[in-house]
C-alpha cells in the first residue's frame, strides 16, 4: 500500500527504487500484490455486503451475502492474476519489437507495480462509488505512473521509451477494461445464470 502511494506522489525516485532492488516474479507476487489485491477484494467486498449495487434499469441495489461476496472477490482476483500473466507476455511482446534488453522479469515488475494505484483505488469501492468511475481514476493514475516505470525498468533505449511507453499503457488498458466489463456487468444482473451458479455454489461453504 505505502509503495503504490509513493509510486503516485513521487513516481520517479520509487520506480529507481523498484529497478535497484530487481526482486524476481515470485516475490513480487506473494509479497507484493496478493497482499494489495487482498486489501482490494475485502474492501469491495464489504461494499457489496453493506452497500450491494444497482441493478441493470432498475436502480434497485441488491446485496450479497457473505459467502457470495468471498466467492465473487476469488474469482475477480484469478481474473485479475490472468490479466497480469497475458499484460506480462505482451508488454515483452512489445518490448522486442522496440529493441529493449528486458526479459519476462522486467515486464512483470512493470505490470504489478504499474497496476499498484489501480489495486489500491478500487478499493474505493467499499463506499457506493460507480465501478467505472472508480476504474477511471484508476486507470489514469496507472498510465502517469507507467510514464516514469516504462523506461526505468525496461531499459528501452530513449528513442523507443516513447513508443513503448504508449503501447505497454493501451496493453494494460485494454486488459483492465475489458475485465472490469465483465465484472460489472455480472455486479449490475446481467449474467442471471452465472449468478444462480454463484448463489448455489457460495451457499455449500462452510462458513
Amino acid at each position: 500500500m505505502i509503495k503504490a502511494l509513493f509510486l503516485i506522489l513521487t513516481p520517479g525516485p520509487a520506480w529507481e527504487r523498484v529497478a535497484e532492488t530487481a526482486r524476481r516474479p515470485g516475490l513480487i507476487l506473494v509479497f507484493y500484490l496478493l497482499p494489495m489485491m487482498l486489501v482490494m477484494a475485502v474492501a469491495e467486498g464489504f461494499g457489496l455486503v453493506h452497500w450491494g449495487v444497482p441493478q441493470m434499469n432498475s436502480g434497485v441495489f441488491k446485496k450479497m451475502s457473505v459467502n457470495e461476496a468471498v466467492v465473487y472477490e476469488a474469482a475477480q482476483s484469478l481474473l485479475m492474476l490472468l490479466v497480469i500473466l497475458i499484460g506480462t507476455f505482451l508488454i515483452k511482446l512489445q518490448a522486442e519489437t522496440f529493441h529493449s534488453r528486458a526479459g519476462y522479469r522486467q515486464a512483470f515488475t512493470v505490470l504489478a507495480y504499474g497496476l499498484s494505484p489501480l489495486f489500491l483505488i478500487q478499493s474505493l469501492n467499499v463506499f457506493p462509488i460507480p465501478v467505472w468511475l472508480v476504474w477511471s481514476i484508476g486507470a489514469l493514475l496507472v498510465i502517469s505512473t507507467l510514464y516514469h516505470g516504462v523506461p526505468c525498468v525496461m531499459q528501452t533505449d530513449p528513442t523507443h521509451a516513447l513508443g513503448l511507453y504508449f503501447m505497454s499503457s493501451l496493453v494494460i488498458l485494454l486488459l483492465t477494461a475489458t475485465a472490469r466489463f465483465f465484472t460489472a456487468w455480472y455486479l449490475s444482473g446481467h449474467f442471471v445464470s452465472l449468478t444462480d451458479s454463484v448463489s448455489r455454489f457460495a451457499a455449500r461453504l462452510p462458513f
